[in-house]
């Protein structure tokens, strides 16, 4: 039987912590053992794998280029049975109707845990100091002393409780926070002290020191956290995005935030990346933009990327389910 050909295909413009290569390539099918065939392409530069390729790791952008046949994937890739995309998100490819009903579509859900424990502890403790109010008094040379209380006790609402929101959780109660969590049917977890259903947002805002954002772009969550549901937030609380831009009615963010309705935010996603400079949030007071940075591990989000790419490469050679399969229905 022939080894299957797993295709990388990458931007030569990626930044170092996205872009595939050789060695990490060569690295990781060495730690799975597996018998595969690999390629390594950029920029869609020569699409002639399409023919024989079982397997496709990419970016969104990749898809989306004018150069890869999305509307005729069927035709133009007979072997095409897996499609992996080497992040969490897959929003630019929405709505999944021109994905054919053999090929399954995976992401890079979980990946970003570690680090996001990591930065979810900063973010939540830059919050509680009210680092953001502060940075703005240094942007406006302005002397105005913020003193603030210990974090201990607190309460932050995790909107999404994913993977990502599942390590926010761990960190805050770490950091001593009762943990309010939503998801879309309550489920429980571990780590959140109370879960509610996404129905029961609006009657828990008004509990939460902080409000963390971390919910993947569905119709469903589209602008979820609108002006009306911003003035339900407890007065003076902070907020932390980590999910998606359009999630969050930045417009009604600002005003809050110019009022002191809220004291401060961190915002890591946006639309569109990278953010234009005339966009009012770089100017905005008592913002932290981190542009998109704080669940990419430098040194090991390819890495493990990779073996999980190997790792579900293996599940396809024996026909078994595979590992983060997106739902083409949620969307997630």
């Amino acid at each position: 039987m022939t080894a299957p050909h797993i295709r990388f295909e990458t931007r030569a413009t990626k930044p170092p912590v996205f872009r595939i290569t050789e060695p990490l390539i060569a690295a990781a099918k060495a730690r799975s053992g597996l018998d595969v065939r690999v390629s390594l392409g950029e920029d869609l530069r020569d699409i002639g794998w399409l023919a024989d390729a079982a397997g496709l790791i990419t970016s969104n952008d990749i898809v989306r280029d004018p150069r890869f046949p999305i509307g005729e994937l069927a035709k133009a890739a007979p072997c095409l049975r897996w499609l992996h995309i080497i992040g969490a998100g897959i929003e630019p490819l929405l709505p999944l109707d021109w994905l054919p009903h053999d090929v399954v579509l995976t992401n890079n859900s979980g990946i970003h845990a570690e680090k996001m424990h990591e930065s979810a502890t900063m973010a939540l403790l830059m919050l509680n100091a009210r680092l953001p109010a502060i940075v703005t008094n240094q942007r406006q040379a302005r002397w105005d002393p913020i003193f603030t209380t210990r974090i201990v006790g607190k309460t932050v609402l995790i909107v999404g409780v994913g993977d990502m929101g599942a390590a926010v959780a761990r960190a805050a109660k770490t950091l001593g926070l009762h943990v309010i969590g939503v998801r879309r049917r309550g489920a429980a977890h571990a780590d959140v002290d109370r879960m509610v259903p996404v129905g029961a947002l609006d009657a828990v805002l008004p509990e939460a020191d902080f409000v963390v954002l971390a919910v993947p772009l569905t119709p469903e969550t589209d602008n979820l956290l609108d002006r009306r549901r911003i003035g339900l937030i407890k007065p003076g609380a902070g907020l932390f995005n980590i999910g998606r831009a359009g999630s969050l009615d930045h417009d009604a963010l600002v005003a809050a935030l110019r009022s002191e309705a809220l004291s401060g935010a961190i915002l890591d996603v946006f639309d569109p990346e990278p953010l234009p400079a005339s966009s009012p949030l770089w100017h905005a007071d008592n913002v932290v933009l981190t542009q998109h940075v704080t669940s990419d591990d430098l040194d090991e989000y390819l890495p493990k990327t990779y073996d999980l790419v190997f790792v579900n490469a293996a599940r396809l050679v024996r026909g078994e389910p595979l590992l983060n399969s997106v739902d083409p229905a949620r969307g997630y």
